[in-house]
């Protein structure tokens, strides 16, 4: 048998590709993206029609200038189209990501209406605002002249920070006191990261402490600073509080460990993505992975719940709800989100029982609609024998939320609040039964949108401006 010649291996140069990094791919990705996201949005603001009654502008909370800057995106004039949305939108970019638009611009869209599909308003919103990002367009406050005139706001959630935007650029001085460690209230500490990303919070703050405003965290108001200590250093004081006290269960076994608050639960998860350590998660009473969880609740709280459980790791995860879908208090589009993810509804179900301490399971009560209440939605009646338990590892509470008692809580004689706890305000100004306490968002409405609280804000600072203008009058005279 002939010898076999021995192979060689012969070295070649060639240009190697380098080692990518993590870094490396996000980047192609975001270009990419980039890319993607500039065609869209030119493409869907293209659809615009235009129309002749802009139904979208009038059904968005602030009457964003919506067909405007529709028309400036799909003309390539960007920055003009931020400018005309940065003019009645305190946080353009964040209303983009968390707004209800199916309930409200996208839902009157006149292309909807007509079969055709909405115009994606919220998106292109969300676009223009993060490109005015990335190309350096966002400027930090400069007034024209600084004002000797102080205002210090309680609440640094969304209401708080549109009213201090709006007093900083009339060179009011501004401090805002709030009782986390970070500001943006819900938008930092209730609304999960996969809807509103952290730093889009934390770069408006930044922008807002730029610009001037005063930031005075871990403060308890009543604990560490009392109410008329606020007052005194102030010419006029802002409450934009919120609602934070949960709604509770009732039946037997409601006490049970490991039927959680919505708020503390989705406070855990948030804190955790900024990188603290948060000892409820690691021993596990906040946290979803591996257990099968129960959400009792309708609202966009609820579906919060149900999707940051299932990306935990839940093993399970069923909300339930004592109304059918479509009497739904919640964003449909969040409950399609959530299906998708592989959540599971319950409708017309109601929590009769728990069992377990910890708890390990839910007694459900079916229930079915009746004669419409005084709102006119249907209430939900008991349909009696028809129980059922469900297995739950996790409970957790989204029944939605009230006021604290603001009068006790800061021992203040004459602040006015309504027989369901808000602060009594007038709701074009804001002003309450103390002569230059003003109050925004929630804690006048009760729990409602990001958007109606960036409202109430601007309108309040409006009005604190022109009464300060007012008494600047007079003194010149």
């Amino acid at each position: 048998m002939a010898k076999q010649p021995m192979l060689k291996f012969v070295k070649v140069e060639r240009d190697m590709p380098t080692k990518r990094t993590a870094e490396d791919r996000k980047q192609d990705f975001n270009e990419i993206y980039a890319e993607f996201a500039a065609a869209k949005a030119n493409e869907q603001a293209s659809r615009c029609s235009q129309c002749g009654v802009p139904y979208c502008q009038n059904h968005c909370p602030l009457h964003n200038n919506i067909p405007d800057w529709l028309n400036m995106t799909a003309t390539g004039r960007l920055e003009e189209a931020y400018a005309i949305s940065q003019s009645t939108n305190t946080f353009p970019e964040i209303c983009g990501r968390i707004c209800p638009q199916d309930r409200l611009c996208e839902g009157n869209c006149v292309i909807e209406q007509s079969g055709h599909g909405t115009v994606t308003i919220g998106a292109v919103e969300k676009y223009i605002t993060d490109t005015a990002w990335d190309n350096g367009w966002v400027k930090p406050i400069v007034p024209e002249a600084e004002r000797t005139e102080s205002v210090g706001i309680i609440g640094a959630g969304p209401g708080g920070l549109a009213a201090a935007d709006m007093l900083r650029r009339a060179g009011i001085q501004v401090t805002i006191y709030d009782r986390y460690d970070r500001a943006g209230g819900l938008l930092t500490y209730g609304i999960p990261g996969f809807k509103l990303e952290k730093d889009v919070v934390m770069r408006r703050n930044k922008l807002l402490e730029d610009g001037g405003v005063r930031f005075v965290l871990n403060c308890n108001v009543g604990e560490d600073l009392s109410f008329e200590e606020i007052r005194e250093q102030h010419d006029a004081v802002i409450i934009a509080t919120g609602v934070y006290k949960t709604r509770d269960l009732q039946g037997p076994g409601a006490g049970a460990a490991g039927i959680v608050r919505a708020i503390d639960y989705l406070t855990a998860s948030n804190k955790a993505s900024f990188g603290d350590e948060v000892a409820e998660l690691v021993d596990g009473t906040l946290n979803a992975e591996g257990k099968s969880v129960v959400v009792i609740g309708g609202g966009d709280t609820a579906m919060d719940c149900v999707r940051t459980a299932i990306r935990q790791g839940a093993t399970s995860v069923k909300c339930l709800y004592r109304r059918d879908r479509a009497n739904m208090p919640g964003s449909q589009r969040e409950v399609q989100n959530a299906e998708e993810e592989g959540a599971e509804f319950v409708w017309l179900a109601a929590p009769k029982a728990f069992a377990g301490d910890p708890v390990t399971s839910v007694k459900v009560q079916q229930m079915r609609l009746g004669a419409p209440d005084a709102s006119g939605r249907q209430s939900p009646e008991v349909i009696e024998g028809a129980d059922f338990d469900e297995s739950a590892d996790l409970v957790i509470k989204a029944l939605g939320f009230e006021p604290e008692d603001l009068p006790k809580l800061w021992g203040t004689d004459g602040l006015e609040v309504t027989r369901w706890g808000t602060v009594k305000a007038n709701f074009g100004t804001g002003e309450t039964s103390l002569d230059g306490v003003y109050a925004v968002g929630d804690i006048v409405r009760g729990a409602s949108l990001v958007v109606w609280a960036i409202r109430d804000g601007r309108d309040t600072a409006q009005a604190i401006l022109e009464k300060f203008n007012a008494k600047a009058a007079i003194a010149a005279e």
